[in-house]
């Protein structure tokens, strides 16, 4: 492996200086629509490209995908980018947004890290070597019964206008459940998952790059990755994480 978490590490967190200059001074940035409910800022294009960047001089035999700039010519190993995940908290001066970065080669996730530059705080997985915040290992929780479960989604899928969309099924589990939130950053939400602060997260109608980190991250940390059928795998149109122990009892309510 040319690159180690370390190396990551020192990368992601000079992107995370990028963006925390344009976080603070949020008066002077520049936000446009890439749709009716899809924003894109200055701060986007600023953190992809230093990444895209700083990514190929230390690893010039990987691709990149970032959300902002697309896909390089080589797709067998790449990097797999969101520059800022949680653009529409950037951009109101809410804390919780991250970068998100995973290297996939032959289609396995083998590394990932996801940073919340404004909360400090570091999330990172290797395949099979485990799950680390801020240089702790961290564990998904131990509860067993959804009844008593905290979780997480988002309503991405509103934007899509599709029949099938979160409301209902939100709707089921909020019923069958102590807590709920909604944080507004799927790639955090999954990181979440993995340091036990939630025992669930679901959504659909995402893409690869906003969750091949935290998927990795939570995997690595002892959760379970599926879609809404309980198939083992990242699926970013329906992609659900749990601790494991709640898999069965959340996937009779998606």
């Amino acid at each position: 492996m040319p690159i180690t978490l370390e190396g990551l590490e020192k990368i992601v967190r000079e992107a995370g200086m990028v963006a925390m200059r344009y976080f603070n001074d949020l008066d002077g940035l520049a936000v446009s629509k890439k749709s009716a409910r899809d924003l894109v800022t200055d701060a986007d294009v600023a953190v992809e490209h230093y990444l895209k960047d700083a990514l190929a001089e230390q690893c010039p035999e990987y691709g990149f995908w970032g959300e902002e700039s697309g896909k390089t010519a080589n797709q067998t190993s790449r990097w797999v980018v969101d520059p800022i995940d949680g653009t529409h908290s950037f951009s109101k001066g809410q804390y919780f947004w991250g970068i998100s970065v995973a290297l996939e080669i032959d289609g396995e996730l083998v590394m990932g890290a996801v940073y919340a530059p404004a909360l400090d705080d570091f999330y990172a997985a290797e395949q099979g070597k485990g799950a680390w915040k801020n240089g702790r290992p961290i564990r998904v929780s131990t509860e067993t019964q959804l009844a008593d479960s905290m979780v997480s989604t988002g309503f991405a899928c509103l934007r899509q206008y599709l029949e099938d969309n979160n409301l209902q099924r939100f709707c089921r589990i909020a019923q069958a459940t102590t807590g709920q939130r909604r944080f507004g950053s799927a790639a955090l939400d999954l990181c979440l998952v993995a340091d036990g602060q939630v025992d669930a997260f679901w959504e659909q109608e995402l893409n690869l790059y906003d969750v091949a980190a935290g998927a990795l991250i939570a995997r690595e940390a002892g959760g379970s990755i599926t879609d809404f059928k309980g198939n083992d795998g990242v699926f970013p149109k329906q992609i659900l994480a749990t601790n494991g122990k709640i898999l069965d009892q959340i996937l009779i309510l998606m």
